[in-house]
């Protein structure tokens, strides 16, 4: 590239990642000045308005610099985010594919010849030119700009990725995509966000262990906040900071934490991070505190967490979306847990311990957890849906078939789920399945899932896909028994089935996340629902399907059978809960 063009496109790059779309167009004028038909400046025009929403304008100025330079990677890029915008799934993995493949490419061919030009002068004593040091900058330019790309890439293709139902690639874009960036904050959250991904598929527990406790090199130069010792036998200032106090799956297991504590032995501050909304605004109905810190750097929200003198903060969120653990890593409170929010361990140095319960880490279990554990009795969740839904009447079922069916989240259903779900049809004739979630509401995301179905010999006409949809729970007035997922079960999925009157078959895994619904269903005295192995959950699929007595029994009585077991015994848990905040107090 021409190292004048070069001197422009480098500013537009950084106005790329500052946000600053119309800095780009300015630079990309400035590059016309010096040749009008430069593919780089058509590209960085292209991708200035891609994100600023205009996307004919961003396709044109991108068809435009292929023209000129068909292989462009910028531009090749820009038709990418286009595809992205436009949801044509396969046009948007096939192009970021390619950009991919060629950004590693490049960069290896860039990075041989700076390494090559490094040689030249190392073993011999020649002295470098003005010539040879302009060479050495060019190339280090050029290799931070396919840096830039690749990393852009790499983030766009995991969303697509992670949508399709291949979080195992989405997870290793994100890892990749965080060694290739400068933001050591950005760093930090695409690698946890890579974390969060790694549930959804089987990982050994060391590797799982391992991964995780990487994440504290993000936080080397953070220096934790030291806490003066406190009396554990005065009032207990408890700390509870999520990003979903809103509607959110997090927020139906949260009003017990607000509503029930003890008030005489224990003070309640939450500290928002995420957007407001509805629920929210009934969540601040409670007797407790309230601090908004969102778009505060986590320094700051950790510094005002410690001056509020939090004795236990507990994080609600771990790994999941809009993380809360780089405000933990400046250890706010002397005491620091994490659960209810997250199924697996953080990894996170400065988090003492995890919520846990009997069922998904029994005492004999080998854990791969950083934390120590913190078992609840009976259960590490108490769910409580009425602050975020009007719960519909329990519906009535009325078909002459048995059907099957999932709301859950399409990246948790791996194919060795699907083929446990083709032998449950199989042995069920007639019976149908339904499949919900969010690629089903986009017709290439549709065809996607038939694809794979079909290469599994599903019989296709016997699969419903249906598409997200705000009246979710009232669909399940067409659903017989729920199929839960696994390794990654339903948390809030396998609740709002059970409340709904559907009984739901889960497979007791081998770790904590695997293990989510087994303990659920144990609070809600359901254990004839949980399978111990692969055999077992297809059999017990298929004897229910077979016992249409005791299936209406369910789908009649459910809702009150939950209501009344300890799963929504609200009172019960927080004492357990608060009986746990006691212990630590005193270790």
């Amino acid at each position: 590239m021409d190292d004048k063009i070069l001197d422009w496109v480098l500013p537009a790059e950084k106005f790329s990642q500052e946000g600053e779309p119309q800095s780009m167009r300015a630079a990309a004028r400035e590059i016309f000045d010096i040749d009008k038909n430069s593919a780089e400046g058509l590209a960085i025009m292209a991708e200035s308005s891609l994100y600023l929403g205009d996307l004919k304008e961003a396709e044109t100025f991108a068809q435009y610099a292929l023209a000129v330079e068909p292989n462009h990677l910028r531009g090749r890029l820009v038709m990418g985010g286009v595809a992205i915008k436009n949801f044509e799934l396969k046009a948007q993995l096939n192009i970021l594919e390619g950009v991919i493949n060629d950004a590693h490419d490049e960069l290896k061919n860039l990075r041989a010849n700076l390494q090559a030009h490094n040689h030249k002068f190392a073993f011999n004593r020649r002295k470098k030119t003005s010539a040879d040091e302009d060479f050495k900058k060019l190339l280090e330019k050029e290799i931070y700009i396919t840096r830039s790309l690749l990393f852009k890439a790499l983030t766009w293709r995991s969303n697509g990725l992670y949508l399709t139902g291949e979080p195992a690639r989405a997870a290793q874009s994100l890892f990749e995509a965080s060694s290739l960036t400068d933001n050591n904050d950005l760093a930090a959250e695409l690698y946890s966000k890579h974390l969060f991904l790694r549930n959804y598929r089987e990982v050994s527990p060391t590797q799982t262990k391992e991964l995780a406790q990487k994440y504290n090199n993000f936080f080397a130069d953070v220096k934790p906040i030291t806490h003066d010792k406190r009396d554990a036998n005065k009032k207990i200032h408890v700390g509870y900071i999520s990003p979903d106090f809103r509607e959110h799956a997090v927020a139906n297991f949260l009003s017990p934490l607000l509503k029930d504590y003890d008030v005489e032995n224990f003070s309640v501050t939450c500290y928002f991070t995420g957007r407001k909304d509805l629920v929210t605004a009934k969540f601040k109905k409670f007797a407790v505190g309230w601090r908004n810190l969102i778009g505060k750097p986590a320094q700051v929200s950790a510094e005002i967490i410690a001056d509020d003198n939090v004795d236990i903060l507990v994080d609600l969120s771990g790994h999941s979306q809009d993380s809360c653990l780089p405000i933990l890593a400046y250890k706010p409170a002397p005491i620091q847990i994490c659960g209810i929010g997250y199924t697996a361990t953080t990894g996170l140095a400065t988090v003492d311990y995890f919520l846990s319960d009997k069922i998904c880490l029994p005492e004999n279990l080998p854990t791969n957890f950083t934390e120590k554990i913190l078992r609840v009795d009976p259960c590490s969740l108490c769910y409580a849906p009425d602050l975020i839904h009007n719960m519909p009447d329990l519906p009535v079922h009325k078909n002459d078939f048995v059907t099957f069916g999932s709301f859950n989240n399409f990246a948790k259903i791996s194919d060795e789920l699907l083929y446990l779900w083709r032998a449950i049809l199989e042995r069920v004739p007639d019976s149908r399945l339904i499949l919900k979630n969010k690629i089903c509401s986009l017709d290439e995301g549709k065809e996607l899932v038939r694809e794979k179905l079909s290469k599994l010999s599903f019989p296709l006409d016997r699969i419903e896909l249906r598409p997200y949809s705000p009246d979710y729970l009232e669909q399940y007035r067409d659903i017989d028994i729920a199929l839960d997922t696994f390794p990654y079960t339903g948390g809030t999925t396998t609740c709002e089935a059970l409340y709904m009157g559907v009984p739901v078959i889960t497979l007791r895994g081998k770790t904590h996340g695997a293990r989510f619904s087994a303990s659920i269903l144990s609070a809600a005295d359901l254990p004839e629902l949980i399978a111990q192995n692969s055999m077992d959950y297809i059999n017990k699929a298929v004897q229910l399907a077979r016992r249409s007595e005791l299936l209406e029994a369910y789908h009649v009585g459910l809702r009150e059978h939950i209501q009344n077991s300890t799963l929504m015994d609200s009172k019960k848990y927080i004492r357990s809960l608060e009986k746990i905040y006691r212990e630590v107090m005193t270790c």
